[in-house]
């Protein structure tokens, strides 16, 4: 166990580092301790699953440790580092849940809006009258997980949206899905009048603090985008999807990734009043749906919490393949209280976990260039919060 003080004053003595690895650079007993279980926690999992490389963040009261393991190029042997991008897959939906409580704050939409209000060409269908809350909350009616691979340009998603019927009643079961997530953002942006992506990249980013956080990742960029890795063990980025902006096309480093969490716990002091309220505003719980509760995209758990119920709300078989059940909070529960909340992230090379417990001022972001079990990244990162218990 690593107490308060020791994380200080290890703290203090790493920030002096440079950005690079830090493996070897343990000078004092709390330095080498979080070594060590960080390396026991990640080091199983990297042989089992044969992840070429990781990056783990963690932040205590603002303050940073970084473990950083492989290559983000094996092929030229770049070391991977806390400024190394990985892709964020479904993490990506919490910004889009950002911005849409933002543009609510900027009064240009409500999260009571349903998608007919702003989307006239969908209007006199199914999901004309979905609620943008239903899209955040996953209870949308039944959306399937992905976009089907036929669907590859803005017109034949709007044909797709058109032609969607759904097996529910909004409200009433969370299904995780990908389409649902986008048309938030696709209603979002439209509502703000500008693009997607240039809303996140040109003022969400900034504003968060984010310096190495992209949906379109700079050309001058590229030498530090680790390359993901396919089943067949070959290098692979996201391809190019209609929805990817929106659902899960965010990339980003270990180091940006804590910052966002800091952001998420109120441990960062410097962020725009506008754009806290709009942070806060996604951690409002909506419905109880299997372990968790369901904020606007984020999963929350009540403190203290155990690793099952975690790991099962983790899990792509419980929860990301199948329909649950989702009783609505009334009225909904505030942002605040002691929970844990966490998301899961992957793409097809990629496997990424962000946990927090604002109560602790605890954040753990894992990132791989592999896709691995969402079990496997919840077990890793409660066993490194075990360090502070």
């Amino acid at each position: 166990m690593i107490n308060r003080r020791q994380w200080i004053l290890l703290a203090g003595s790493l920030s002096t580092l440079p950005l690079g690895r830090i493996g070897t650079a343990f000078a004092s007993d709390a330095t080498a301790k979080i070594k060590a279980a960080v390396d026991a926690a990640v080091k199983p999992v990297l042989a089992q699953y044969g992840i070429p490389d990781m990056a783990v963040g963690m932040t205590r009261d603002g303050a940073r440790y970084f473990r950083e393991y492989g290559s983000a190029s094996p092929a030229q042997t770049i070391p991977v580092t806390r400024e190394t991008l990985f892709e964020l897959g479904s993490i990506s939906k919490t910004f889009t849940a950002t911005l849409a409580t933002l543009a609510e704050i900027d009064g240009k939409l409500t999260l009571q809006d349903t998608v007919g209000q702003h989307m006239p060409e969908l209007k006199g269908t199914p999901i004309a009258g979905v609620r943008l809350l239903d899209l955040a909350t996953h209870t949308a009616g039944g959306f399937p997980l992905q976009l089907p691979d036929e669907v590859k340009t803005q017109d034949q998603l709007m044909a797709w949206y058109r032609a969607w019927k759904p097996k529910y009643p909004a409200g009433t079961m969370r299904v995780y899905a990908n389409p649902s997530v986008a048309l938030l953002g696709i209603v979002t942006a439209r509502a703000a009048g500008q693009s997607f992506a240039a809303m996140a990249e040109r003022r969400l980013f900034p504003a968060l603090g984010l310096k190495r956080t992209f949906i379109n990742v700079p050309e001058a960029e590229t030498h530090a985008f680790a390359w993901g890795t396919s089943k067949d063990g070959k290098p692979v980025h996201a391809g190019p999807s209609p929805i990817a902006a929106e659902a899960y096309g965010v990339s980003s480093s270990t180091d940006d990734m804590l910052r966002y969490l800091e952001v998420q716990m109120g441990v960062a002091r410097d962020v725009p009043e506008p754009l806290a309220r709009a942070v806060a505003a996604t951690h409002t719980g909506y419905y109880r749906a299997g372990p968790f509760i369901q904020a606007a995209i984020w999963e929350q758990y009540p403190a203290p919490t155990k690793l099952e119920d975690m790991t099962n709300g983790n899990s792509s078989q419980l929860m990301g393949a199948r329909p649950n059940p989702a009783t609505a909070i009334e009225p909904p529960l505030p942002p605040g209280g002691d929970v844990i909340f966490n998301k899961t992230g992957s793409t097809g090379g990629f496997g990424a976990y962000v946990f927090a417990a604002p109560a602790q001022k605890l954040g753990i972001v894992i990132l791989a260039n592999k896709f691995y079990p969402n079990e496997a990244r919840t077990k890793a990162a409660w066993e490194m919060m075990g360090m502070f218990a």
